[in-house]
């Protein structure tokens, strides 16, 4: 049995892995890979999947980046069944379409400069067409039913806890008369977030891939989230300015609506202070939510039994148009603004942070992880500018990043879910994780719980066999890249050094955020401390 890491190795985007066993070829997951020029290039390197070849791809959950290559792999031959849960299926056909609109618009954009110059035309990534095409190979499965896409191979999907409909997937694989047990975690929930259940536990397996992404911290409590993103509310209210929040569409918005709703009851949301969710694709997703109440954890069904719905309160906004969107700007004032995309790289948030990044009272608040290479971790690692529509805008708002909000288990949660697993002798890999949250992870897991613990590159291969080591080899045709680790280096000391001079300005002012800036100073730390090891 042998599994080749497409992405997620080593980094928290592009999510696949292919899978060769009993004479069958199949993906779990097929993700974009988002973050850098650099890294976006590896989306049109379609060929290294070999998608004729793939038999049936099994979808953890509706994120882009674990979804977002599947019409590329369509457009380029894949023909055969994609299975994931009900929601997934509903979420997917909106997410996918909205990521073709967008593919489609940027080449035309592209194509429009190509011309003046008398360069040729570039194509999308793939279209609405390819889109439709994709969709058609859907297949639901409800949580809890195994099935057999092949023989051999049986599939059963569990609650993962991450988003709506989300799954970790349990594998039973025959291959030469023996039997393995396969769990990919998928992207594990946090317990007790808002409208989600809780993840659910497994306690059997022979290897596990485990994500990864908090892997080197935990969150803040939810309540004293919550109080953080009440006093971001307060800060720009008393100024006048607006609250810019960059969410994802599916869950993170709605999980936001939920904490507003919770504030307006508390009083803590002025009366006077309007709440516009900004995003036509957020605004789908919530009647998706809608539609299946019964994947909803059990206090927020008992909410709306009692009539109270969480996903409502009487300064809530929703803006379709275009037109709606550029009026939240133009009438000026306070206000909540939730748009997406969650790590401000491309939709409606990109003008809303254009219009509010550089105004002193406005916050920009960040609930959700942003990957190495986006705008919004440019912001969060203290940037003084950032580009926006080719503009270098000065970082004048007040930056919150609240981690309690997130749909990832954290570091202690982590390690709690895996505490579950009874089989002696369980191989844990970790993916979707940068590599130095995986680095402090893995030596958690090996040294509290005794568990062997690898870390797979982009493009490795490894071959599983039962009651023997793994057998890791590189990529037959194309190596990893070369990682300047110089460059590297350099970055990590400038991030460092904009975090403690963000800390003494910040003590100069009187504020108090010194748990934040204390965990990004050791987080910078640890990964400086990482590369130069690997040096």
């Amino acid at each position: 049995m042998k599994i080749r890491f497409m992405g997620a190795a080593r980094t928290v985007t592009g999510s696949c892995y292919i899978m060769e066993a009993g004479g069958h070829r199949f993906a779990v997951d097929c993700g974009m890979h988002q973050g850098n020029a650099e890294i976006d290039k590896r989306n049109w390197d379609i060929d290294i999947y070999e998608p004729p070849r793939i038999e049936f791809i099994l979808m953890t959950h509706a994120h882009m980046d674990h979804a977002g290559l599947l019409p590329r792999l369509v457009r380029n031959g894949f023909g055969g069944k994609v299975y994931m849960t009900p929601p997934t299926l509903d979420l997917l056909r909106i997410l996918l379409l909205d990521s073709a609109h967008i593919q489609e618009s940027e080449a035309q954009w592209k194509n429009r400069k190509r011309r003046r110059y008398g360069e040729p035309a570039v194509e999308p990534l793939y279209t609405q067409a390819d889109v439709e095409e994709t969709v058609r190979l859907f297949s639901a499965v409800t949580y809890g039913k195994s099935f057999s896409p092949v023989p051999g191979v049986t599939v059963t999907f569990r609650d993962a806890g991450h988003i709506l409909g989300a799954a970790m997937l349990e594998l039973t694989v025959a291959e030469e008369g023996k039997t393995s047990r396969i769990v990919f975690s998928g992207d594990l929930g946090r317990p007790s977030q808002l409208i989600i259940e809780d993840p659910t536990t497994i306690g059997e397996a022979d290897y596990l891939f485990l994500e990864s992404t908090y892997g080197n911290r935990d969150h803040k409590d939810e309540m004293d989230s919550l109080d953080e993103l009440a006093e971001a509310i307060a800060y720009s209210h008393s100024r006048g300015e607006k609250v810019i929040i960059p969410a994802f569409a599916v869950e993170r918005t709605q999980e936001m609506i939920y904490s507003l709703h919770l504030l307006a009851k508390q009083g803590r949301l002025p009366a006077d202070m309007p709440v516009f969710v900004d995003s036509p694709l957020a605004i789908q997703a919530t009647e998706i939510f809608r539609k299946y109440r019964d994947y909803f954890d059990s206090e927020t069904r008992k909410l709306l039994a009692g009539g109270e719905d969480p996903l409502a309160f009487p300064q809530l906004r929703y803006t379709l148009s275009t037109e709606e969107s550029m009026e939240i700007n133009a009438a000026g004032g306070p206000a909540v603004v939730i748009s997406a995309s969650g790590m401000a790289d491309a939709g409606r948030i990109k003008h809303h942070l254009r219009h509010n990044i550089w105004r002193d009272g406005a916050s920009i608040v960040f609930v959700g992880f942003q990957a190495l290479g986006t705008t919004g971790r440019k912001i969060i690692d203290g940037a003084k500018k950032v580009r926006i529509f080719n503009e270098e805008l000065a970082v004048k708002a007040r930056v919150f990043t609240i981690n309690g909000f997130s749909a990832h288990a954290g570091q202690r949660q982590l390690l709690e879910w895996l505490g579950h697993f009874k089989t002696k002798g369980l191989q844990v890999f970790l993916i979707h994780g940068e590599y130095t949250a995986q680095q402090e992870l893995a030596g958690l897991i090996e040294g509290r719980l005794g568990l062997r613990v690898s870390i797979p590159d982009y493009l490795e291969e490894i071959t599983l066999t039962a009651g023997r080591e793994p057998e890791r080899v590189g990529h037959p045709e194309r190596a990893a890249p070369r990682i300047d680790w110089g460059f590297l280096v350099a970055d990590m000391e400038g991030r460092l050094a904009q975090l403690k001079e963000r800390r003494n300005r910040l003590e100069a002012k009187g504020w108090v955020e010194q748990t934040e800036l204390r965990d990004r100073l050791l987080e910078v730390s640890r990964a400086i401390a990482g590369i130069v090891s690997e040096v």
